[in-house]
């Protein structure tokens, strides 16, 4: 199969081949999704075929509009008119309750509930318009490796697997959206993103637990993202607390191993004769937006034995960071067993 790269003039080329049936790449303010026809459950197994992805995870049903979302939904929970109000379009998923048989169980992975989302892209808000229905889209890459942040990135991972890939550039955040979930009394996060706990908690009002289990491989997780393992590139991750880079490096040069480095500037300038993926600059937005590219480019280059990852404190933004760099190092710290 070829696989054709869509500009903004063929948007509606793409949208007759999801129409059809077909896969077509999107993309959004987090990372690419994969596309297929929400309401074509053929189409949806496929995704999960192309992916290698378990097929009992949940998809998330990308919409172009709220009202897109009350044919599927049995009831809403009543702080669901302010949040959509506040953080929709953006990169905020949100589980609801749904009707039975108004999505296939492809979708749904045989769960009561649904995750839906408007993802912050005008390129992909018109392909769903002009779809004429919503959108599954994991993210565009093979299962359990780095999302993918670049139209090149899904070319690379799926190029002859499926239709097309409608490119928009780099994407502007880097990790994949905040997963609230609704379909309870307490709006829960199941996965962190760039809308924070504290960017809900103030325009809410209320405390917003962070549900921090994580799915073993026998579990069906509620939400994408949520196993212990996830975001992987092939060469081994490890990730370096701020006292450790001395000790880390050289335990690598006792050892013989080739280390590639992902990591901001300040610490990046200190080690030059490492392979490195250099964030933009110090910031922890830098450093979400350059993650997973970091992690598929010193994967690619085949250069290095191990990559010792940056960490950062566990708040505001960098609880993203760290929830998708802790799976793709598999929880594992230099310096501990």
């Amino acid at each position: 199969m070829e696989t054709k790269i869509y500009r903004t003039d063929q948007i509606n080329q793409a949208a007759a081949l999801l129409r059809q049936g077909e896969l077509v790449a999107f993309p959004t303010e987090t990372v690419y999704g994969l596309g297929a026809n929400a309401l074509l459950p053929e189409s949806v197994k496929r995704v999960f075929t192309v992916k290698g992805r378990p097929s009992d995870n949940p998809l998330i049903v990308h919409v172009s509009d709220f009202s897109m979302t009350k044919e599927f939904v049995e009831s809403y929970h009543p702080l669901t008119e302010k949040i959509v109000k506040n953080f929709w379009p953006g990169p905020l998923t949100l589980i609801f309750s749904i009707k039975a048989g108004s999505l296939s169980t492809v979708v749904t992975g045989g769960l009561s509930t649904a995750a839906f989302r408007m993802p912050d892209n005008k390129k992909t808000l018109s392909l769903i318009e002009k779809t004429g229905a919503p959108l599954v889209g994991p993210s565009a890459n093979t299962s359990g490796k780095p999302s993918p942040t670049t139209a090149m990135h899904v070319f690379h991972d799926l190029k002859g697997k499926i239709a097309g890939i409608l490119d928009d550039g780099a994407t502007q955040i880097g990790v994949e959206s905040t997963v609230l979930d609704l379909s309870g009394e307490v709006p829960t996060i199941l996965r962190p993103g760039a809308v924070t706990k504290e960017k809900l908690e103030e325009v809410l009002g209320i405390e917003v637990p962070l549900d921090k289990h994580l799915v073993k491989e026998s579990e069906t997780p509620k939400a994408p993202g949520m196993k212990y393992k996830h975001y992987s590139p092939d060469v081994s991750v490890l990730m370096i607390k701020p006292g450790d880079w001395g000790k880390a490096i050289a335990w690598a040069d006792t050892n013989g191993k080739k280390v590639g480095l992902l990591a901001t500037p300040k610490i990046a300038d200190s080690y030059p004769s490492a392979d490195r993926f250099v964030f933009e600059d110090d910031s922890i937005e830098a450093a979400t937006r350059g993650l997973f590219s970091g992690l598929r480019a010193l994967d690619e280059a085949n250069q290095a034995d191990i990559i010792f990852a940056e960490v950062f404190p566990e708040d505001h933004l960098g609880l993203a960071y760290m929830n998708r760099l802790k799976k793709a190092a598999a929880q594992k710290y230099f310096g501990e067993k």
